[in-house]
């Protein structure tokens, strides 16, 4: 499912026009990037938790030369899904 087929699906889930149900999902996408910029997590009880880890420096191997290379440490969003989602998919 890409956006506009989620946009779409909220639109007819939500009974809302697909002009708010795009300004619904962009806003939601931004509350959840800036709150995971701020290095704080978003959860939602039964669906899961957005967060932030940190990934430290590490040694790493060019595949094609096979040359050594330093890896910088990141900040990386994850995603922890909630009981009742795992509960669903399964």
């Amino acid at each position: 499912m890409n956006k506009t087929e989620l946009i779409d699906f909220i639109s007819n889930k939500a009974d809302l026009s697909k002009a708010d149900a795009g300004r619904a999902l962009d806003a939601f996408i931004d509350a959840v990037t800036t709150t995971l910029k701020e290095k704080e997590s978003v959860t939602l009880v039964g669906f899961g938790t957005f967060a932030v880890s940190e990934r430290a420096a590490r040694t790493g191997r060019n595949p094609r030369t096979g040359e050594t290379i330093e890896i910088k440490e990141a900040v990386v969003p994850k995603f922890r899904p909630g009981k009742a989602l795992r509960d669903a998919v399964n």
